[in-house]
This record gives structure tokens, C-alpha cells and sequence, in this order.
């Protein structure tokens, strides 16, 4: 599931073999640390999958996508939890603190509290819109066991959406280089379109 940019792709079941850990792995990670761009992981897997003759490639990414990302979302629910039971707080906390904006988490807080474990589903779909759900369910006291509850079906529809994003892109072209770099393409800008607006409103509004 890994692409290479220049030339061909190597064997499937190099691809395979290499490919679906890393995916696991990455996404995982992507959790956990909201550094790693998770959603073009995703859109680039479905592209090559989509290449692969195996009819069955595109379902195993789209399993592996979404059991990943609710490891990691427990875990990291798991640790921030912990934060919220100590007097003293713990450094997953202050991070998924840090990453939250005062107005995002009053603007989750509400939602939660009018919505429920539903606000989890468009977290998940709304760029830079997990996190401060997360800390609003921490700090509301949410239990894990809810929390999971609702973070399935946001995983799942996660994935389900960055994996389209992929079939999209590599359904345009021939080769699957280049669905990898439209998806890609695709996924950046609809993680930066929120804040472009934002920035933009708020420079009208003025």
C-alpha cells in the first residue's frame, strides 16, 4: 500500500506484505499525534489498492484505516483520561489542550452537551474537529466505554470518506502515481479549507 513516486509499483504481495502494517501504524500514530496526515495516508492507499486485481484490497484497507484510528483514538482518550483524574495533570492532557482553542472547545462543549455521543460521528469528518470534542468529552467526564461507543462509527465514516477521496483520485488516471498525488492534493486542501475560511471571514468582518 505503500506508492513510489517514480517508476512502477513493486510486487502486490510486497505491497501487501509491507504496505497494510505500515498503514496500521501510521494511522495509529496519527492519533495519537495529530501530526501525521492520516487522511492522505488513507486516500493513497485506496489508490493503489484500486490498481491491485485483488477484489478484496480495497475492503482490507478500509478495515485497517478504521481499526487504526479507533486504537489510537482510545489510547489517546485512555492517557487523557488519566490527566483528568490526576491533581497534577499529565502531558497528553496539556497536549490535547494545546491543540483544542478556547472557542473550538466552548463550541464543542455545546454541541456535546445538545447532541451527545453523535457530535463524535462529525468530529471525525470535520478537519482539526477531533480534538476538541476529545477534550470536551475528557473534561465533561465522559466514560471510555461511551466514548468507544460513539468513536466506532466516527472511524468507520472516517474512513469510508478518505477512502472515496482515493478511489476518486485514482479513478482519473491511468497510473497510480498519479491518483496518489491528486488525492493527496485533494485531502490537503479540504484539511486547509476551514481555516482559509475562517481567516477569511474574520479579515471581512473587520
Amino acid at each position: 500500500m505503500i506508492p513510489q513516486f517514480v517508476g512502477q509499483l513493486p510486487p502486490e504481495s510486497t505491497q501487501q506484505a509491507v504496505g497494510y502494517p505500515s498503514l496500521f501504524l501510521l494511522v495509529a500514530l496519527g492519533a495519537l499525534v495529530p501530526v501525521v496526515p492520516t487522511g492522505a495516508l488513507v486516500s493513497s492507499a485506496a489508490v493503489v489498492a484500486l490498481h491491485q486485481s485483488s477484489p478484496f484490497a480495497l475492503l482490507i484497507v478500509f478495515a485497517v484505516a478504521s481499526a487504526a484510528a479507533f486504537l489510537g483514538d482510545i489510547c489517546l482518550y485512555w492517557l487523557g483520561g488519566r490527566g483528568v483524574r490526576s491533581k497534577n495533570g499529565s502531558k497528553w492532557l496539556r497536549t490535547i489542550r494545546d491543540r483544542a482553542a478556547p472557542e473550538r472547545l466552548a463550541q464543542a462543549q455545546q454541541k456535546l452537551d445538545e447532541h451527545g455521543a453523535v457530535v463524535l460521528v462529525l468530529s471525525r469528518l470535520v478537519p482539526a474537529g477531533r480534538i476538541p470534542v476529545m477534550l470536551a468529552c475528557l473534561l465533561g467526564r465522559m466514560p471510555l466505554r461511551r466514548f468507544a461507543r460513539g468513536d466506532v462509527p466516527a472511524c468507520l465514516a472516517w474512513a469510508a470518506t478518505y477512502q472515496l477521496i482515493g478511489i476518486l483520485g485514482g479513478s482519473l488516471f491511468p497510473e497510480p502515481w498519479q491518483g496518489v498525488v491528486a488525492a493527496v492534493g485533494l485531502t490537503v486542501l479540504i484539511s486547509a479549507a476551514p481555516a482559509m475560511w475562517r481567516k477569511t471571514r474574520a479579515r471581512f468582518s473587520h
